[in-house]
């Protein structure tokens, strides 16, 4: 009604986070803009930023893996064959979580691989907080993982403006957290 449109509400969605993962999420109000936006994030001028709770001490670096992709258990895992996966990562400070020592750290994708993060982060043996799938170890199995898309860069699809949305966690595993990191 707002823009006089015919035809059915058109709402879709641009990008994922994994389950029990949560932070910004981006959505178009038309196919024509799905479309633009989708091709950006081919193109990569789309850009996310992540923050993470991880067990041990992690300071700030790189990531390069090659990852393959296990469909029928639905798991990521770090081969040779596999596609390039790069990120990057940033300490933002150490907390003590279930009496042991964890970081949170930025992180920003260079790549986009399926459960890249979690996969390389517990390959480089950082297992996100409450990401049993990846090897976390803790008495209780419950919450979210720790993993928070907390920023996400985009161009509009029609004027090309820049535009910045962003997200803070909170809850249990987030507040040690500085915020404003």
């Amino acid at each position: 009604r707002k823009y006089n449109k015919p035809g059915n509400v058109y709402l879709g969605l641009i990008h994922r986070l994994d389950r029990r993962v949560g932070g910004v999420m981006v959505f178009a109000k038309t196919s024509k803009a799905a479309s633009r936006l989708s091709e950006d994030i081919r193109k990569h001028n789309f850009d996310k930023k992540y923050i993470a709770m991880c067990e041990g001490e992690v300071d700030s670096g790189k990531y390069i893996d090659y990852l393959m992709k296990d469909d029928k258990n639905k798991i990521a895992y770090i081969d040779k064959k596999g596609k390039e996966a790069i990120l990057e990562y940033q300490l933002i400070n150490k907390t003590i979580y279930n009496g042991k020592t964890h970081s949170y750290v930025k992180v920003k994708l260079i790549t986009g691989r399926y459960n890249q993060i979690r996969c390389q982060m517990a390959s480089h043996n950082h297992p996100l907080v409450n990401d049993y799938k990846y090897g976390y170890k803790s008495s209780s199995k419950t919450g979210d993982i720790g993993l928070w898309c907390y920023e996400v860069e985009l161009a509009h699809p029609v004027t090309k403006e820049k535009m910045v949305f962003r997200s803070y966690p909170s809850g249990s595993i987030w507040t040690n957290l500085e915020k404003g990191a």
